[in-house]
């Protein structure tokens, strides 16, 4: 091990245990839900326990952008064949190009999020989107289209929050480093915090199993709490736990300084990919760095420890379900050819 990562391990292990009360006390015990030999990002749960997944194009290989993953574990192309069919030649307001994030909200609808950038290559024209998926019927009910304004050339929408109750959607943009708020009953969005030090990655080098990595991704995860008072964010190429209180994002006449001003930086929490509140009100991170899940208490600022696998390569997207288990997807994603297969896992807290 040369001696630049023999210390960037030394300080992660000083930071794990720092982070940790007690890191290896009351570990939960962990499932494996599915399995796959192609990567995935994004999993969901519906109210029923469906179980949908997206599988982001980033090779020249085809498949499904998006499926519903059955009880012994087929795939079926979701919501149909035909939005899961693209080319270069077909419109792209129509058919998903590059599938990041699925997301079941409290109404029970699907919420697939596309931010259109096949192979990370700057998206396609007319591409970037946000659907809204009657998950009775199959159908798509709504289509938020997002312009060069709100989503440029080289952004990469990652993640997204639905608040049914006020009725906007919360989205990341990690190639640039920005949030944009929608108001989806007006089918306004507005894009905010694109120069603010909290949606940028910080200059740190992830370490993940032994290994270094100099990545540059901006806000990634994010989350809404259960009473849609505060949206949580942090960059995946970062360390630090933020979150602004959500009336002043709703409000599209508030000035971008004053929204700024709003934003609290909660602390030291580790590199994460994506982040989710529990039933039990605590928010779950993944820890790429440690192969683990921790939990944060937003009343008492208190991190740990939840789950550390050796199967948790990785760990990618957080997903809450209703019966109170929590599901993740497996992403290998600092591995070019993992030897084991791609995983959901579920946890219960």
């Amino acid at each position: 091990m040369k001696r630049s990562a023999f210390y960037s391990v030394l300080v992660l292990i000083i930071l794990f245990f720092m982070l940790s009360s007690d890191a290896f006390a009351n570990l939960v015990k962990l499932e494996v839900v599915a399995e796959s030999e192609t990567l995935w990002t994004g999993v969901a749960v519906s109210e029923r326990g469906r179980i949908f997944v997206n599988f982001p194009r980033w090779t020249e290989k085809k498949g499904i952008s998006v499926a519903e993953i059955t009880a012994t574990g087929d795939l079926i192309p979701y919501p149909d064949k035909e939005w899961n069919l693209w080319k270069p030649d077909l419109p792209a307001s129509d058919h998903l190009i590059c599938v990041q994030t699925v997301y079941v909200d409290r109404e029970n609808y699907l919420w697939i999020l596309d931010p259109a950038s096949p192979r990370l290559e700057g998206i396609v024209q007319g591409g970037p989107k946000l659907l809204k998926i009657d998950l009775k019927t199959g159908q798509v009910i709504r289509k938020l289209s997002f312009d060069i304004s709100t989503a440029p050339e080289q952004s990469y929408l990652n993640d997204v929050r639905i608040d049914t109750e006020k009725g906007f959607a919360y989205i990341t943009d990690s190639g640039l480093g920005a949030l944009l708020v929608v108001d989806i009953e007006k089918g306004q969005t507005r894009r905010i915090l694109d120069d603010h030090p909290s949606t940028k990655a910080e200059d740190i080098t992830l370490v993940i199993e032994g290994s270094e990595f100099d990545l540059e991704i901006h806000v990634d995860g994010l989350a809404l709490d259960p009473k849609g008072e505060y949206l949580y964010y942090q960059s995946l190429s970062g360390r630090t736990l933020y979150r602004v209180p959500t009336d002043v994002l709703r409000d599209f006449s508030v000035s971008p300084e004053m929204i700024e001003r709003r934003v609290q930086k909660l602390g030291i929490t580790g590199a994460a990919d994506g982040m989710e509140f529990g039933m039990d009100g605590k928010l779950y991170l993944t820890s790429i760095e440690f192969n683990a899940i921790r939990s944060y208490d937003p009343v008492t600022g208190k991190t740990e420890v939840v789950a550390w696998d050796g199967m948790i390569k990785w760990p990618d997207t957080l997903s809450a379900a209703r019966d109170g288990y929590i599901y993740f997807t497996v992403s290998q994603l600092h591995q070019d050819n993992p030897d084991d297969p791609y995983r959901i896992l579920r946890f219960k807290p």
